[in-house]
């Protein structure tokens, strides 16, 4: 019979190896359990996330949203954390929240990693910000947004959610402000998490250049609270 023949064997295992896979490198993908995509609220407002800091463009940022009255939470990594512990502690002296974007940020296996590791990293920052902060960050969001399922164990275990992303712009690749802009406008919605990045050449034009054309839309930029965070 079919599934007892060499190629039926093959494709049992292809499929369950796709089963994997495909929820692990797919960002904001479901089926190993929860990832916030989007917070309820009635009004025309939405969350901005910057990931990868603090950088050498954090004050400058910090400038500019200010300005603009922005409102954002910086998914740190741990290890820049704490060697600029002073920009953590102004980000949250500004208004923003800071949350845990992995302790060194290993974009390239962060998805296969076995469960230690995938532990030392969300641990990692979670202690590199409690020094700073006096709290343990309640929001994760993994490398490049891609999980395994070992994550959401490793996160339920210490009272963490998983936070993904309704719009993104690729800006970690694209530099054009025009063209990061036309990426994010059309997912444009009440409730929407808009995720950028900092750190780059181009991070500070291009988050100015979303943050007015999101506004010119009348959108409002707020952190939400927990309780308003959805799957």
């Amino acid at each position: 019979m079919w599934p007892h023949s060499p190629l039926g064997g093959i494709a049992v295992l292809a499929l369950s190896h796709a089963l994997i896979l495909y929820p692990t490198l797919r960002p904001n993908v479901q089926w190993l359990g929860d990832v916030i995509t989007h917070f309820d609220t009635p009004r025309k407002e939405v969350w901005l996330t910057i990931d990868d800091g603090p950088t050498d463009d954090t004050r400058a940022l910090l400038d500019s949203f200010a300005a603009r009255g922005v409102k954002a939470t910086f998914f740190v990594k741990g290890t820049l954390a704490s060697q600029h512990r002073e920009l953590v502690e102004e980000m949250l002296a500004r208004g923003h929240s800071v949350a845990n974007h992995s302790e060194t940020h290993p974009a390239g296996s962060f998805w296969c990693s076995p469960p230690a590791r995938i532990a030392n990293e969300i641990e990692g920052c979670n202690r590199a910000l409690a020094e700073i902060t006096g709290a343990t960050p309640r929001w994760f969001r993994a490398p490049v947004g891609m999980k395994n399922p070992f994550v959401h164990p490793a996160l339920a275990r210490r009272g963490m959610r998983l936070i993904g992303w309704t719009a993104r712009a690729f800006d970690a690749v694209v530099s054009d402000p025009e063209e990061i802009a036309a990426r994010i406008l059309p997912r444009l919605r009440p409730g929407a998490i808009i995720v950028l990045h900092q750190g780059r050449a181009h991070s500070l034009p291009s988050l100015e250049r979303v943050i007015d054309a999101v506004h010119e839309r009348g959108y409002a930029f707020v952190i939400p609270d927990d309780a308003q965070l959805r799957a």
